[in-house]
């Protein structure tokens, strides 16, 4: 049985049984993770520089310290995507924000490349997987 319980300080901290303080579930390391959720709408113009940056980015951040790795979808008919991106620790997604080119390609999405978009940080706290076997 695995409980999730995420808890930093706070008054009630103590009350929380110190093997559900640290990390829940067995199979998990201790290293925090972060994703970074980056949902968009994009315009209708100017695909071509759109493609040449979204390339350009997804070949920076792989170089940035601390990535670790990420994944976009993008629905054509309408435009909306979904880029998840995981990182270390907080301050290496903080370190991909203030990247100079990350800044400029940020200035370009708001003046040309997204109609609207949201960005949703949060720590990992727990993750598992399955596979089926062929």
């Amino acid at each position: 049985m695995t409980v999730g319980v995420a808890v930093r300080g706070g008054a009630h901290a103590s009350k929380i049984p110190r093997l559900l303080r640290s990390r829940y579930d067995a199979t998990m390391d201790d290293r925090r993770r972060v994703a970074c959720i980056f949902r968009s709408i994009r315009t209708n113009h100017l695909a071509s520089q759109y493609g040449e940056w979204s390339e350009r980015m997804d070949q920076l951040v792989s170089t940035m310290p601390g990535y670790i790795t990420h994944v976009s979808f993008r629905e054509e008919s309408t435009g909306r995507g979904i880029t998840v991106s995981y990182f270390e620790s907080m301050d290496a997604l903080e370190h991909w924000r203030e990247d100079p080119a990350h800044r400029e390609a940020q200035a370009l999405g708001r003046s040309n490349f997204y109609e609207e978009y949201e960005i949703e940080v949060a720590e990992i706290v727990r993750h598992y997987d399955w596979r089926s076997t062929p």
